[in-house]
Protein backbone atom coordinates (compact mmCIF):
# COMPACT_ATOMS: atom_id res chain seq x y z
CA UNK A 1 0.00 0.00 0.00
CA UNK A 2 1.77 3.23 -1.51
CA UNK A 3 -0.16 6.13 -0.96
CA UNK A 4 2.63 8.09 -3.40
CA UNK A 5 0.94 6.00 -6.29
CA UNK A 6 -2.47 7.84 -6.22
CA UNK A 7 -2.31 10.59 -8.99
CA UNK A 8 -4.08 13.85 -9.27
CA UNK A 9 -6.67 12.17 -11.19
CA UNK A 10 -7.90 9.45 -8.84
CA UNK A 11 -8.29 12.28 -6.53
CA UNK A 12 -10.52 14.07 -8.27
CA UNK A 13 -12.60 10.71 -9.03
CA UNK A 14 -12.63 10.48 -5.25
CA UNK A 15 -14.19 14.13 -4.82
CA UNK A 16 -16.93 13.14 -7.61
CA UNK A 17 -17.62 9.76 -6.00
CA UNK A 18 -17.72 12.15 -2.73
CA UNK A 19 -19.95 14.76 -4.36
CA UNK A 20 -22.65 11.87 -5.92
CA UNK A 21 -22.88 10.05 -2.35
CA UNK A 22 -22.92 13.10 -0.28
CA UNK A 23 -20.75 13.67 3.15
CA UNK A 24 -22.35 11.31 5.51
CA UNK A 25 -23.12 8.04 3.07
CA UNK A 26 -19.82 8.38 1.58
CA UNK A 27 -17.83 8.32 4.93
CA UNK A 28 -19.98 5.24 6.21
CA UNK A 29 -19.46 3.28 2.63
CA UNK A 30 -16.14 3.62 2.58
CA UNK A 31 -15.37 3.50 6.24
CA UNK A 32 -14.50 6.68 7.46
CA UNK A 33 -15.02 9.00 9.90
CA UNK A 34 -15.74 12.46 10.09
CA UNK A 35 -11.98 14.11 9.57
CA UNK A 36 -10.85 16.47 13.12
CA UNK A 37 -8.16 18.20 11.28
CA UNK A 38 -7.15 18.09 7.77
CA UNK A 39 -9.56 18.66 4.93
CA UNK A 40 -9.07 18.79 1.06
CA UNK A 41 -9.88 21.71 -0.50
CA UNK A 42 -11.36 21.91 -4.24
CA UNK A 43 -13.13 24.47 -5.72
CA UNK A 44 -13.93 25.97 -2.66
CA UNK A 45 -15.79 22.87 -1.03
CA UNK A 46 -13.96 20.99 1.73
CA UNK A 47 -13.45 17.27 1.97
CA UNK A 48 -12.32 14.90 4.48
CA UNK A 49 -8.93 14.41 3.56
CA UNK A 50 -7.84 10.70 5.23
CA UNK A 51 -11.26 9.00 3.25
CA UNK A 52 -10.79 10.64 -0.06
CA UNK A 53 -7.12 9.43 -0.19
CA UNK A 54 -8.68 5.76 0.97
CA UNK A 55 -10.96 6.08 -1.90
CA UNK A 56 -8.69 7.08 -4.73
CA UNK A 57 -6.01 4.41 -3.75
CA UNK A 58 -8.76 2.33 -4.84
CA UNK A 59 -9.27 4.15 -7.95
CA UNK A 60 -5.67 4.24 -8.94
CA UNK A 61 -4.80 0.03 -6.86
CA UNK A 62 -7.58 -1.62 -6.79
CA UNK A 63 -7.83 -1.64 -2.99
CA UNK A 64 -10.12 0.71 -1.47
CA UNK A 65 -8.47 1.59 2.13
CA UNK A 66 -10.67 2.12 4.99
CA UNK A 67 -9.39 4.23 8.31
CA UNK A 68 -7.17 1.77 10.06
CA UNK A 69 -5.41 0.76 7.03
CA UNK A 70 -3.18 3.82 6.92
CA UNK A 71 -2.81 6.78 9.28
CA UNK A 72 -3.63 10.27 8.20
CA UNK A 73 -2.39 13.49 9.16
CA UNK A 74 0.82 16.31 7.96
CA UNK A 75 3.41 13.80 7.15
CA UNK A 76 1.22 10.95 5.33
CA UNK A 77 -2.50 12.01 3.57
CA UNK A 78 -1.91 15.84 3.27
CA UNK A 79 1.90 15.71 2.07
CA UNK A 80 0.81 13.61 -1.13
CA UNK A 81 -2.37 15.85 -1.49
CA UNK A 82 0.05 18.33 -1.58
CA UNK A 83 2.47 17.11 -3.35
CA UNK A 84 -0.49 16.42 -6.45
CA UNK A 85 -0.68 20.07 -6.23
CA UNK A 86 -3.74 20.43 -4.08
CA UNK A 87 -4.78 22.99 -1.08
CA UNK A 88 -5.21 21.19 2.12
CA UNK A 89 -6.42 23.34 5.26
CA UNK A 90 -6.19 22.83 9.01
CA UNK A 91 -8.90 23.15 11.19
CA UNK A 92 -8.40 22.45 15.14
CA UNK A 93 -10.64 22.56 18.25
CA UNK A 94 -9.57 25.47 19.98
CA UNK A 95 -7.76 24.10 23.25
CA UNK A 96 -10.61 25.85 25.76
CA UNK A 97 -11.80 24.19 28.53
CA UNK A 98 -15.58 24.24 28.54
CA UNK A 99 -15.17 26.20 32.15
CA UNK A 100 -13.15 28.41 29.93
CA UNK A 101 -15.54 28.98 27.08
CA UNK A 102 -18.12 29.66 29.84
CA UNK A 103 -16.33 32.05 31.55
CA UNK A 104 -15.61 34.30 28.75
CA UNK A 105 -18.99 34.06 26.91
CA UNK A 106 -21.81 36.48 28.64
CA UNK A 107 -24.44 34.67 30.22
CA UNK A 108 -27.22 33.15 27.74
CA UNK A 109 -24.87 33.03 25.05
CA UNK A 110 -23.93 28.79 25.37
Amino acid sequence: MRLADVTRSDVLAAVKEFDKLGRDAFLDKYGFGTARTYFLEVNGRQYDSKAIMGYAHGVSQGEFLRSGDFTGGEASVVHHLRRLGFVTRTHRNPPWAWDEIGSAAPIGDI
